[in-house]
This record gives structure tokens, sequence and C-alpha cells, in this order.
């Protein structure tokens, strides 16, 4: 009988299924091992319970952001958000929204101190749990940071092969169910840009790095978490760009380390040099720019899988050839990362369902055959100014009432910090 009440003890939550499986009923097996370790069992099956409740309020508020966090059959959501989150941490979370707040705000809305809020929300912003911003009162404020774009990037120094394996069962489910409207724009490479060719202040890297105050460069995590699992390519590794406030961030947390305009664009040339693709979120006002890989990154290692994948990406451009000066060398073939090209008959032929404009066949075309034009109006995606207006898009895209959410927010966020101060 002791073989028996243990190994019903190592078994959680599957108690009542092992029970049956043993021939012995759950409540004879409560009346065998005794009051006190009675007591104690249903109080771990009911903590047990109203622990997992909390990780599915947070997957569900994570998936009302504009970025989504969609369920699975599998459930490897919910283990994500249990690597990554304690209960307590989970229960905190579910008090932030897309409004930066003070300490004080949240306390009141999670009904505990605001020492403890102070103490608590520091640590997650630390974690790369939530995201933290500086009021212009130099006070730290905090709001929910999106599953991606957010909280996975945040752990770039904080990848095992465990978490890497969750991340590649859950992206195409990301993916295909939240991934509605582009989240990320393909920028050209700048060698790829040429006099006649129209192209906005936000089209060109080196234009909008110009004049931003503040600049980081952290390690690729896409190429980090391949290399864990011995795969991928052997392309730079310290290249993601954070510009401006998310900058500051990064910084402050350890993820990356800071650097200077120069410095900024000696890594745009190495990311050309290196075949690596240049996306930024999709808005004009630039807080990143990734460099990607078609082999590493989660974005366009997915979407090659996808028979048009320049429509999941929100490219301004499209490649196109002169067969009559193209002698077929194929080193754009080589260094396009969505296999959009193929040399056939010894000429580059561009597959404009797969070109996202990235212009990495133009800068090195030994012929100059190769050239970006820009897509028609009626083919290209318009470019939002600002976060809050793609998130607004993300939201109504996924059917989300996004106007009434940020209304809603707003209001709520208004009177709590009101009745904070009294």
């Amino acid at each position: 009988m002791h073989v028996i009440q243990n190994l019903l003890m190592v078994i959680g939550k599957q108690k009542k299924l092992y029970n049956h499986l043993l021939g012995i009923s759950h409540e004879s097996v409560l009346f065998i091992i005794g009051p006190i370790k009675r007591q104690r069992w249903l109080a771990k099956e009911k903590e047990d319970i109203m622990t997992e409740g909390i990780y599915q309020k947070l997957a569900k508020h994570l998936d009302d952001l504009p970025g989504g966090f969609p369920p699975t059959d599998s459930g490897v959501e919910m283990r994500i958000l249990k690597r990554l989150f304690a209960p307590e941490e989970a229960e905190l979370a579910l008090h932030l929204t897309l409004i930066a707040e003070e300490p004080k705000v949240v306390a009141r809305r999670a009904k505990i101190s605001r020492q403890e809020a102070e103490q608590r929300l520091a640590t997650m912003a630390k974690k790369g749990l939530i995201y933290r911003i500086y009021s212009k009162k130099n006070q730290p404020t905090y709001m929910a940071a999106q599953y991606l774009m957010g909280i996975w990037e945040f752990h770039v120094n904080d990848l095992d092969p465990d978490f890497v394996k969750y991340m590649d069962e859950y992206f195409p489910v990301l993916l295909k169910e939240a991934w509605k409207i582009p989240q990320l724009r393909t920028i050209p490479v700048n060698a790829s840009l040429n006099s006649e060719l129209s192209v906005m202040t936000y089209e060109n890297a080196e234009n909008m790095v110009c004049n931003v105050k503040q600049a980081a460069v952290a390690p690729c995590i896409c190429r980090r978490e391949r290399r864990l699992l011995e795969e991928g390519c052997d392309k730079p590794g310290e290249v993601c760009l954070l510009f401006g406030e998310v900058a500051d961030f990064y910084i402050e947390n350890g993820l990356g380390r800071k650097i200077d305009h120069p410095e900024v664009l000696e890594i745009l040339k190495k990311a050309d040099e290196a075949g690596l693709v240049l996306q930024s979120t999709n808005f004009q006002k630039i807080i990143n720019i990734c460099c990607c890989c078609g082999c590493c990154c989660g974005v366009l290692r997915n979407i090659k899988s996808y028979p048009k994948p320049a429509s999941l990406i929100s490219p301004s451009f499209f490649a196109v050839s002169k067969p009559d000066t193209c002698n077929g060398c194929g080193v754009c073939e080589d260094r396009c990362q969505m296999e959009a090209v193929q040399v056939v008959n010894e000429k580059a032929a561009i597959d404009t369902d797969r070109c996202i404009g990235c212009g990495l066949c133009v800068s090195t075309c030994p012929m100059d055959s190769l050239s970006l034009v820009r897509k028609p109006d009626t083919d290209q995606a318009k470019v939002p100014g600002h976060m809050m207006q793609t998130a607004l898009e993300l939201w109504r895209a996924r059917g989300k009432p996004g106007m009434g959410n940020l209304i809603k927010m707003r209001v709520k966020s208004k009177v709590d910090r009101l009745l904070a101060d009294r």
C-alpha cells in the first residue's frame, strides 16, 4: 500500500486516472492515506487547479494583445508560459496593458502594496516578462509586452534546447493564426537603391538611423537558438539593432550594448556583405532593424514554406532582371534568402510572389543586371506611421475590437491613476 500511496503522490494532476487504472477509487485512496495527508492532497489539488487557471488567463491576456498568443491543440503555448512565468508573476502580468503605468497604479489593481509592486515589476522587467519605459520625470512605468516582438526576443540570454523546441512547435501556429497582416517590413540594403528609384525616408535604412538618439546592438536570438541545436549558419551573430526606448531597455537589462552612429552603419554594411535581409517592425518610426537569414530567422524560415512569402511581409519593392546582360553566374541565387531567384538557361529569373524586395541580389550583381522597382500602389501595403496604428490594424485584422479595447484601457488607466493618488 505504501508503494501505491507514493505513486499517487508523484503523479500530481493525473491522480484520479491512475487510481482508476489501479482499481482504486479516488474516494478510497483519500480514506486510506488518512486525514492529514488527505487534507494536504486536497490542498495541492486545489492549488494546481488555481495555478493552471492563472496560466490560462495569462494566455488569453496575451492573445488579446495585438500580436496575439493563439491556443494550440498540443498546449505548447502553456508549456512556454510555465517555462517563463512563475505563478505569481503570471498573476501580476494580468494587470498590465499596452498603456505604460506607474507601480502605484498596478499595485492598486493587483491589491498589493506600492513597495511590493515596485520590486516585483522591476524584477519582471529585468527578466523580460514585461516592458519598462521611463517617464519624463525619469520614473519607471510598466506595460504588457507582446509575446513575439517582445517577450521571446527579451530572452535572448535565457535559451535552452527545450525552450527552442517549444518555439519551433509554436511558431507555425503563431504565424498562421496571429499574422493576419504583416508585422514586419523589408528594408532594401542601401547598395541596391539607385537615384532613379523614388524612396521614402522610412524605406532607406541609413536615412532612418541618422537621427536616432540612442542605439544598441544585441545578439540575434534566431541565430543563437539555431546554434544551440547545432543548426543554422555561421553568419554574424551580433547584428540585431535597437533604437530609442527599446535600446535603453536592452542596455539596462544587459541584452545588448550601446553603440554609436558609425557602428550602426558598419553593421548595416556587414549585413549586406553577409547576405542578411533587413527587417523592421511594420511602422514608419524606427525602433529596430533585424538582420535576418532564411535558415535561422523564425519568420523567414517559416514563410519560405508558403507559396507566396511576399504577401506575409510588407515589401515596397521587388527585383527585376535584364536577361540581355545577365551571364548566369548564380551569385544572386546564392544570396536570395527566399528562394525567389533561379538561374534558368544561364539567366536569372525572379519569382515575384517570393521576392520580398531586400535588394541582396542587386547589391552584388557583377553585371548590373538586377534592379529594384517599386510595387504598384494596388499591391503595396500601407506602412502605418507609428506603433499604435499598427496595433489597431492588427486587432482589426484578428477580429478584435481594437479601438474599443484601446478606449477601455485608457479610461481604466485614468480612473486607476486618480484612485491610486488618494
